[in-house]
């Protein structure tokens, strides 16, 4: 019988530790995008405000579980460090903002899918950006048409955008409460 309430309260500590960030996200999200949102100057609508705040808490959900994820699958500290650096700089490389998709060459085109930044820039221009009708006097075209030519993002995928975003988050939790509970790096 302990043993099934010791096993019972590991599998709620774990749980704990994932759902204990949620508010604190949550904060950071709305204080961060209230006066990001403001400082760029995006258009006040109630639709692009929430797609805004969307993503952005489950972008800082995902880096949350993934520098969580890094410490469960790897000895200690250091070394999470090591690789989770290395993996911001790949994702950072492969989002989309340094080289945009069509012009990643083909061979490497498979890991900007992979990438969770990409899907969260893509998310965010196409949701404030991607409806705009305006004309570009430098481009000669509008914002929406350029916004498909130049990243090809269309405002029709948000959608897929959001669940790839909150996909993304609940992998990096579930991987940090299994590598949790299995993995153990004492030396006996």
């Amino acid at each position: 019988m302990l043993c099934i309430i010791t096993h019972v309260n590991r599998n709620h500590s774990i749980l704990s530790q994932v759902i204990i960030e949620l508010p604190y996200i949550f904060v950071q999200a709305t204080s961060y995008g209230v006066i990001v949102y403001a400082m760029i100057g995006f258009e006040w609508t109630l639709e692009k405000f929430f797609w805004y705040i969307f993503f952005m808490y489950f972008t800082l959900c995902y880096f949350t579980f993934y520098g969580m994820m890094a410490v469960a699958v790897t000895p200690n500290h250091h070394v999470a460090s090591i690789v989770a650096s290395a993996f911001y700089a790949i994702w950072n490389l492969f989002s989309g903002f340094i080289i945009p998709r069509p012009r990643i060459p083909v061979w490497w085109r498979w890991y900007y899918w992979a990438c969770p930044v990409a899907w969260t820039l893509y998310g965010l221009v196409a949701s404030q950006f991607g409806d705009i009708n305006n004309i570009m006097e430098s481009e000669n075209k509008s914002v929406q048409e350029f916004i498909r030519s130049y990243f090809d993002f269309k405002h029709d995928f948000i959608g897929v955008c959001a669940v790839v975003v909150v996909g993304t988050a609940v992998l990096f939790a579930c991987i940090f409460a299994v590598s949790i509970k299995l993995f153990n790096f004492q030396r006996r």
